[in-house]
């Protein structure tokens, strides 16, 4: 391989310049004749604060999947996101502004003439770069002038963000990923942390310095963080909690495609509940979207897009060659 680190400007959702820092890795051959498809790798929650960024990590190279594909001729373009390694907030789980800015990093890509990176892209991403496969999708038509989506892959992606911070199975889970989003959406919206107790948004602020590594369990301090949250949020619904509940609503899925999508969910999953996936999966099956779903066994969540990396590589072959898209609508 041969690899940049990129620094690139972008725009969240409200139309506001961003600078955001990444990763461009491609094969160390000499250019080709014809520019090399692109995999936009959206990476999984690394955590929201500043050095979280998965460019910064030594961790990149032995958990990042799509890297896999630099042997078969791909380029990976990896972004960090807004916020991660870059100035500003993160915004967590916030559909536009990522979306933008996975595809400004593929635009960023074809800058580089070593990387001889083409226009036809397939977006590849897990738990929360799921999310952002998806928002990818859903931006490319308006928004993707200059690129050409091929195709979608999402590893147990948050879809229905309501259902899913109800129905994950590890309450420290639902816990972590609610403090992430509360601390986020009040600095990125601009609204006060009020929920909970009277010291549930100091625990929320000390929790979101942590990053999260599937190398590592959390630090003992956040340990104790997460299960004092845990009672503060016991009677806490942020989808029926003002203004959170409009945050979560706008920045839920839609189960509309232009283009195939493969969907790879373990069916324990403690983080993102299959039934919520599968019911996603359904709703885009009805919508006439050529859906592949791999079932996975097992209940691990972090490493859904490893596991599938066989299934979904040759996928992502098949959307490059341009061979019609499998479905398994009839058995979702």
């Amino acid at each position: 391989m041969q690899a940049w680190r990129v620094r690139y400007l972008t725009r969240d959702d409200r139309g506001a310049a961003r600078q955001v820092t990444g990763m461009v890795v491609a094969p160390r051959e000499a250019a080709p004749a014809r520019s090399r498809p692109v995999i936009a790798w959206a990476h999984g929650t690394s955590g929201i604060a500043n050095q979280c960024a998965p460019s910064m990590m030594p961790a990149f190279w032995t958990s990042t999947p799509a890297l896999e594909a630099v042997r078969r001729g791909y380029v990976v373009v990896a972004p960090d996101y807004p916020g991660l390694g870059s100035p500003g907030v993160h915004p967590y789980l916030v559909g536009t502004a990522t979306a933008r800015s996975v595809l400004d990093a593929v635009r960023s890509a074809r800058a580089i003439a070593g990387a001889a990176a083409g226009e036809r892209f397939v977006v590849w991403g897990e738990s929360q770069g799921g999310h952002a496969a998806l928002w990818t999708g859903h931006l490319a038509s308006a928004e993707g002038s200059g690129l050409r989506l091929v195709g979608i892959a999402a590893g147990a992606p948050p879809t229905d963000l309501a259902a899913n911070l109800r129905q994950a199975s590890d309450p420290n889970a639902r816990t972590l990923l609610t403090a992430f989003a509360v601390q986020s959406w009040s600095q990125y919206y601009g609204v006060p942390p009020r929920i909970g107790r009277p010291r549930t948004p100091g625990i929320i602020r000390r929790l979101s310095r942590n990053c999260v590594s599937v190398d590592s369990g959390p630090k003992l301090g956040a340990v104790l963080g997460i299960l004092a949250l845990r009672q503060d949020l016991r009677t806490v619904d942020l989808a029926r909690t003002p203004p959170w509940s409009s945050y979560v609503a706008a920045n839920s899925t839609t189960p509309i495609s232009r283009v195939p999508i493969l969907i790879a969910q373990a069916r324990a999953d403690p983080f993102v509940a299959p039934s919520v996936t599968r019911s996603f999966a359904q709703r885009l099956c009805a919508n006439r979207v050529r859906v592949r779903f791999v079932d996975l066994p097992g209940k691990d969540h972090a490493t859904t897009a490893k596991q599938s990396s066989a299934q979904t590589l040759a996928w992502i072959d098949q959307r490059f060659a341009g061979a019609p898209a499998p479905s398994d609508c009839g058995r979702i």
